[in-house]
């Protein structure tokens, strides 16, 4: 299977001359990997970042409310550069094909910050609450992936599809991380063997669907029962921000 050219260590974790002529929010998220590939996650400070990227804390404030946030614009980066890298070559294959092709060459284009993605995985690696964040900025991510492989997550598996694809990808990118070989066989294996494990237990979840659709649609029943009571009792006027008991600003990166 034809591959996309990984980039050359030497733009290694986005080291390039023209990284301060870069749009803010990229050369921020840029400034970060460059600063996490070199020193301890917890040790790196929004006013290093800001220093690094050539911004002011103004301007990394209008951009992204935390050092989190960053990693959220870096998942979106990547994302752009595989959406923008796809192409029908693979139309004609099975899903299993056009989702390995996806895949890796979403870690294609995060190789050159893979020394800054090993620090942060390992320092986030006990934070259940940044791991919480990083699977909803994952899930998001994700979404993009599946659709450019043309695999739809709508549906009432489509939720229980995504989170698998997420689980997959991150069991990957942990033998990524340590996977030194330029032909990564070790990564495409373990791919492959996540794919071929995820089309296995959504057979079986499709099974599962349709023994238990009587039941479903009894309980669907039910509550729809009880959602019109509710709206019945629901006093008029309520004008809640959607914001509210949110000061992260709805990026779950944010909170990392």
């Amino acid at each position: 299977m034809a591959r996309t050219p990984k980039a050359s260590d030497d733009t290694a974790s986005g080291e390039q001359s023209g990284a301060t002529r870069l749009p803010p929010r990229e050369a921020i998220v840029e400034a970060l990997m460059r600063l996490a590939a070199e020193q301890p996650w917890n040790d790196i400070e929004i006013v290093d970042i800001a220093r690094e990227a050539g911004v002011s804390l103004a301007e990394f404030r209008d951009c992204y409310p935390s050092k989190g946030a960053v990693l959220g614009g870096f998942s979106r980066m990547i994302d752009k550069q595989v959406l923008e890298g796809a192409s029908d070559d693979l139309d004609d294959e099975p899903t299993r094909e056009r989702l390995f092709d996806v895949l890796m060459r979403r870690l294609d284009a995060m190789d050159p910050y893979k020394p800054a993605l090993r620090r942060i995985a390992f320092a986030l690696r006990g934070d259940p609450l940044s791991l919480a964040a990083l699977n909803q900025v994952a899930l998001n991510s994700q979404r993009f992936m599946l659709a450019s492989a043309g695999i739809s997550t709508e549906g009432p598996l489509g939720r229980i599809k995504l989170q698998g694809v997420v689980i997959a990808f991150a069991r990957t990118l942990e033998v990524w991380l340590d996977d030194d070989d330029p032909a990564l066989a070790r990564t495409m294996a373990a791919l492959d063997r996540e794919i071929r494990n995820g089309e296995r237990f959504m057979e079986r979840a499709e099974d599962v669907r349709r023994l238990t659709a009587p039941f479903r649609a009894l309980a669907q029943s039910l509550a729809e029962g009880g959602r019109r009571r509710r709206r019945r009792e629901r006093r008029d006027g309520d004008d809640r921000n959607e914001d509210e008991g949110n000061p992260l600003g709805g990026d779950p990166a944010a909170a990392i």
